[in-house]
This record gives structure tokens, C-alpha cells and sequence, in this order.
């Protein structure tokens, strides 16, 4: 437990570090299967574990569904990790593992992770779970950003599926002068992990760490150029301003007035069940490109899974991790509780996860194909921040005033400025860059 990434963060730590370093305790010695505590809010995780349980005698898992979001299951694993009993196996969220990773709440599974395994999950992903060369979850998928657009809009104006993002800004002001009340896309004041994704996309990099050391940058050259891009169209009133989620945001997507919607490759399914009407009009297209000769998107989203430090079978939790990312029967039971667009760190699930998808909401598209080729371009080397949940929410905060007279970019700085302070007082040895 010795790791040079923990150390960073030891006056938060401590006393979970300590607990780890008390290593597991012995199985039961009266022998039967090893019983392992999972914690998730994944969707079918029960199917997953139901199959799971059928076809294991020597390891069984016992799950607990929790809430959702920051204030459901993360906020239950971190209370649970400072009582002393969270569960063997925890679900995080890409943005959130930073933060359990620095309170000791995860187990380091670098040991764990032979080359084999690794071999079977994109590199993208192992990335997004690796700091400073220690690994602390397993991915179960990554989810490059695309442009879901309403095909019929596109057709009835006349518009190009706008395949660069200057492409994209003069489709907006084509679709603003065709009609009116409709606007291409949603500016989300909501969301600073969808102005990541399209940071990460330009080849910015807000945090990186090395050594032992946090840098931090959310004004690269990348990052402002996405944060003027999206500033004009703003200003210009060529696209929609408003929450993700909200029901502004909705009634847009429900009535035609919102043209196209940039996510991850899970919220195709979403689209589906939140617009059960759209079936037929809505397809999906490679996510415009800055560089067409150099194409690259970011991600949106992503789930992985920790071992805390009070798992008692650390071994047994990493057996059924491994089932569970990477057997064909694991994704289907998960695809067998209604629809997904999950797209799986493990290449091989692709055509799993494509034969269990219904495609006549996207008209027959092969969306799978696509997002198998955007994902190959998601970058390499990208790191979320150790208190990702507060900086997203500093940032949120001044996204929500781009109305009214703030902008994106002093959105960014202000984030960047408080967030030093907080990791500071973590214990963390940080600069900027």
C-alpha cells in the first residue's frame, strides 16, 4: 500500500490506508462458495449476477442496487469506506474514481492486471483508470462523444450532416434561417464533463499528474478554442442554451425545435426511451472534427469497477471483475434487461453488444460500427481530477451564466482557480501549468 499516488493524498487517507495495510482477511473456513458484496447502479447488473451465480459454485456475489449519481452510491462508498464496511466490489464512474482512488477507498489492482487482461480492454480505457502508473478499477466501457441528428430536419432543409466543426457552425445558421424556432444543438450549462469530452477531442488535457505531482491547465490552447467556438454560437443565438436533462432541454428534443445532441454512445438508448417518437428521425454521425486528417473525439460517460480496501476476498472480487468486463455471457445477461448502447472496453463484446441492440429506432443504422470507429480515435494519455465531482460543479456554476453576460472561458479559469485551493488541501502537491 505503498503507492506513490496514495501517498499524495495521506491526510486524507490515513486512516483508510491503515485499514488497507491490515490486507484481507482469511475465507471462511467452513468451507462453501466465497460470497463477495457488490455494490451498482448499472442497469441489468442483476442479470449479470443471476448468470454469474448460475455458472460459479466456488465464488457467489451478493448484490445491493444503490441509487444512482454523486449522492447515491457515491456518497454511500464514501461513508461506508470511512465505517470500515464498504463492499468487496463498488461501481464508480470514470469522473468520480480519482477521488475514491485518493481516500484509499480502492484497492491498487496494478498486481492484479496481467498482460493478458489488459490486452482484452482498450488502452483508452485502462487510461482513464491508471494514475501515475497504478491502476485502481476496471473499465467496463468507453463512450466516445457522436452527434445524434434528426435525419428529417437535416433533409426537410436541405442541410449536410456537418462533418467539421465549421460545418457545423454554418449548419446552424442555415437551420436558424430555414426555421426559426429551431436550433441546431444545446449549448449544455449543466454538464462541464461534455465540454471535457470536447476538450479532450482538441487535445486538452486539464489534469495530468507524474511523479507524485498534479498539474493543472483548463485554459490550453484546445480548451479555448472549444470554450470560443461554443462562446459565439451563444452569443449568436445559433444554438439552444440549457441544462442537460432539463425539461427544456426534453420538450426541444420532443418537438423537433433541437436538431442534433452531442453524447456519449450510451445515450443512444436514452434517446430511445426518452423519445420513444423520434424512432425513424434520428441517426447518429461521427462527432465533427476540428482536423478531418487528424480525426479524434472525446468521451462522455463511462462506468468502471473498484475493490475497496475492506474487501475480505480481493482475489475472488478480481475473478468475477474479469467475468464480468470481458465474457460474452456477462454483456448479454446485462443486454437482456431491455435496451442498451453500452459500448464495451472489450472489443470483442462489440458485436455482442451490436447483436443485442433493436436498430429500427436509428432506421436500421449499424450505430455500433460507427462507434466502434470513433472510439478507436479517442486519445490516449487523458487523467479526470482528483475532486472532479467539485471542479465540475465550480464550473457548472459559471456555465449556468453564460446568459447572462459570463462566459465559458472565465467558466474554465474560475474552475481552474478554486480548484487549486481544494486539492491543496487534500494534501496534494500541485501547480499550475
Amino acid at each position: 500500500m505503498s503507492h506513490r499516488f496514495r501517498a499524495l493524498g495521506c491526510a486524507v487517507a490515513a486512516a483508510t490506508v491503515l485499514a488497507a495495510c491490515a490486507g484481507p482477511a482469511p475465507d471462511d473456513p467452513g468451507g462453501g462458495p466465497t460470497v463477495i458484496t457488490f455494490w451498482s447502479s448499472l442497469r441489468g447488473t442483476q442479470a449479470v449476477v443471476d448468470a454469474f451465480n448460475a455458472t460459479h459454485t466456488d465464488i457467489q456475489v451478493d448484490l445491493d442496487m444503490t441509487p444512482s449519481g454523486a449522492a447515491g452510491t457515491n456518497a454511500k462508498l464514501t461513508n461506508a469506506t470511512r465505517a470500515g464496511n464498504a463492499p468487496d466490489v463498488a461501481t464508480a464512474d470514470y469522473v468520480s474514481l480519482p477521488a475514491f482512488a485518493i481516500d484509499g477507498a480502492f484497492l491498487d489492482l496494478t498486481d492484479r492486471v496481467d498482460d493478458g487482461f489488459r490486452a482484452k480492454l482498450l488502452p483508452q480505457a485502462w487510461d482513464q483508470v491508471t494514475f501515475d502508473g497504478h491502476v485502481y478499477a476496471v473499465p467496463i466501457d468507453i463512450e466516445p462523444q457522436v452527434l445524434f441528428y434528426r435525419r428529417d430536419l437535416f433533409e426537410q432543409h436541405g442541410i449536410a450532416v456537418p462533418r467539421t466543426w465549421a460545418e457545423f457552425e454554418q449548419a446552424a445558421r442555415d437551420l436558424k434561417a430555414a426555421a426559426p424556432d429551431t436550433r441546431l444543438s444545446t449549448f449544455f450549462t449543466s454538464s462541464a464533463a461534455h465540454l471535457a469530452g470536447l476538450s479532450m477531442q482538441v487535445g486538452g488535457q486539464w489534469f495530468s499528474t507524474a511523479g507524485g505531482h498534479w498539474s493543472l491547465d483548463f485554459t490550453d490552447p484546445g480548451t479555448m478554442r472549444v470554450a470560443e467556438y461554443w462562446q459565439r454560437l451563444v452569443d449568436e443565438d445559433l444554438v439552444n442554451v440549457a441544462p442537460i436533462n432539463s425539461q427544456q432541454w426534453q420538450a426541444g428534443i420532443n418537438n423537433g425545435t433541437i436538431a442534433t445532441y452531442v453524447n456519449g454512445a450510451w445515450a443512444a438508448a436514452a434517446l430511445m426511451r426518452s423519445n420513444p417518437g423520434g424512432a425513424g428521425k434520428w441517426a447518429v454521425a461521427p462527432l465533427p472534427q476540428w482536423d478531418p486528417a487528424r480525426p479524434a473525439v472525446g468521451v462522455t460517460g463511462g462506468s468502471v469497477f473498484g475493490i475497496t480496501v475492506d474487501s475480505e476476498h480481493p482475489d475472488e472480487a478480481m475473478e468475477f471483475l474479469r467475468w464480468m468486463v470481458t465474457d460474452p455471457e456477462a454483456f448479454e445477461a446485462r443486454l437482456s434487461s431491455g435496451t442498451s448502447s453500452m459500448f464495451p472496453a472489450a472489443p470483442d463484446l462489440i458485436g455482442v453488444a451490436d447483436e443485442g441492440f433493436d436498430r429500427s429506432y436509428f432506421g436500421g443504422q449499424d450505430i455500433y460500427a460507427l462507434f466502434r470507429r470513433e472510439a478507436a480515435t479517442v486519445p490516449e494519455g487523458w487523467v479526470w481530477g482528483p475532486r472532479m465531482t467539485a471542479t465540475n460543479k465550480i464550473i457548472e456554476e459559471g456555465l449556468a451564466r453564460v446568459t447572462y453576460g459570463d462566459t465559458v472561458a472565465e467558466a474554465l479559469e474560475r474552475g481552474q482557480e478554486e480548484s487549486l485551493p481544494d486539492m491543496r488541501a487534500l494534501g496534494l502537491a500541485v501547480d499550475e501549468r
